[in-house]
């Protein structure tokens, strides 16, 4: 157990969460990912979670394995082209995971949603939360577009609110 990691989840409250993510902030990540589905039939999501409950910290819980849980419980996958994409940020650990169904997984490969989480993790050591998610939505949709390009005007089947856990 990473005693360090432990101690950044437990000291990092709501007030951490809501000081990077403000409402301002949220809204204009909302309005990224729905201006983001106008060019492409893929569905983002964005989720920030600000730590982990210490039953999964002592597990030893990687963000990438909450990233995959978050996935399943907010139904990213479920969507008519398997073409979900959520953007998930652990604030504690300031670790972004990209996590995409298997219609997009199979088409966009693993260092291009890496190369990704490292520009967005960039930004956030700087405490750029704002613009680290909005050049990962801009990123991801890119990708997006060249696999999924609009063929007809859809409907986004995903809410483009960002959650905040």
């Amino acid at each position: 157990m990473d005693v360090k990691r432990v101690i950044r989840h437990l000291f990092l409250s709501r007030w951490h969460v809501n000081a990077a993510f403000s409402s301002r902030t949220l809204h204009a990540i909302e309005k990224a990912v729905q201006e983001s589905h106008r060019g492409h039939i893929g569905q983002v999501r964005f989720v920030v979670e600000g730590a982990l409950h210490i039953d999964a910290l002592v597990k030893g819980v990687s963000a990438r394995e909450r990233a995959i849980d978050v996935f399943s419980e907010l139904r990213v996958w479920d969507t008519e082209h398997n073409n979900g994409v959520l953007i998930y940020l652990l604030l504690a650990d300031r670790d972004v995971e990209i996590v995409a169904d298997r219609g997009v997984h199979a088409r966009v490969h693993a260092e291009e949603w890496e190369a990704i989480c490292q520009s967005m993790e960039a930004e956030f050591r700087r405490a750029r939360y704002e613009s680290g998610v909005l050049l990962g939505v801009e990123q991801v949709s890119a990708l997006l577009k060249r696999h999924f390009p609009v063929q007809q005007e859809g409907r986004s089947e995903l809410p483009s609110k960002p959650a905040v856990l």
